[in-house]
């Protein structure tokens, strides 16, 4: 069996095959971006800036971890998914609230 049949889209995209240093990068920067969106968006609330600081670092470091699985399994993939139906919520909550703030007002 062939390994690049069984790479995920963002593996094969980065070619994780043919330059596996680079390739794993790429994979990681695009993992946290994912992670920090969708903390963002979903799990984020005002904190001070240490606590920051600490949930990022975990974040990050949690991040390592799965980017070993996402070369085979869709780990980013699924972050995509959350991302997207995040977004998709929160445009929907701002619509409900605007929608709400001129019922009121007539």
């Amino acid at each position: 069996m062939d390994i690049t049949e069984r790479l995920t889209f963002f593996a094969a995209l980065f070619k994780v095959n043919e330059n596996p240093k680079l390739g794993m990068w790429l994979l990681y920067i695009t993992i946290i971006l994912l992670c920090v969106v969708v903390y963002k968006l979903g799990f984020a609330r005002k904190l001070p800036m240490l606590k920051n600081v600490v949930i990022y670092s975990f974040l990050a470091l949690g991040c390592t971890i799965l980017t070993f699985f996402a070369v085979f399994l869709p780990i980013a993939e699924g972050l995509v998914v959350a991302a997207l139906i995040l977004i998709i919520y929160k445009i929907r909550l701002h619509q409900e609230k605007k929608q709400q703030s001129q019922g009121n007002e007539v």
